[in-house]
C-alpha cells in the first residue's frame, strides 16, 4: 500500500496522519519532503501519527531519523504517536525507542506539547 498523509493543524502543532508503508523510496521521500517543508514553513511542534502504517524498512526508519535531527536543528520536536505492535517492536529492537518520544494516541501526543508550551 502506497503511503498516504494526512495534515492537520491542532492548537498551532502540525500532525501528520501517515497510513501505508514507510520504505525505501517514493514513501519514504514523501514524508521526508512533506515534513522538511513544514519545518521550513515554521512548523516546530510536529506528531506523526502512525497507527496506520503496516510496514516500515531500514530506509523508513532512516528517514524518521533523519527527520528528527532536522527538528531538533531547526529548534523543533517530532513525536511518534498510535504506533503499532509492529512499528513499536521494530523501533525497540533497534533501540530507537530511546530517540524518539512515543505517545500511546495522537491525542496524548499533542497534551505533551500543549502541558510543554
Amino acid at each position: 500500500m502506497q503511503l498516504k498523509l494526512t495534515r492537520r493543524t491542532v492548537d498551532g502543532i502540525l500532525a501528520i496522519e501517515c497510513s501505508g508503508r514507510i520504505v525505501f523510496g517514493e514513501e519514504s521521500s514523501l514524508i521526508r519532503d512533506e515534513v522538511k517543508k513544514a519545518i521550513a514553513d515554521g512548523s516546530k511542534r510536529i506528531v506523526l501519527n502512525l497507527g496506520e502504517i503496516s510496514y516500515i524498512d531500514s530506509g523508513g526508519l532512516g528517514t524518521l531519523v533523519a527527520l528528527h535531527t532536522t527538528a531538533h536543528n531547526a529548534g523543533g520536536t517530532i513525536k511518534l504517536a498510535n504506533l503499532t505492535r509492529r512499528v513499536g517492536d521494530l523501533l525497540q529492537v533497534t533501540k530507537l525507542l530511546t530517540v524518539f518520544e512515543v505517545h500511546d494516541s495522537e491525542y496524548d501526543a499533542l497534551e505533551a506539547f500543549r502541558t510543554a508550551a
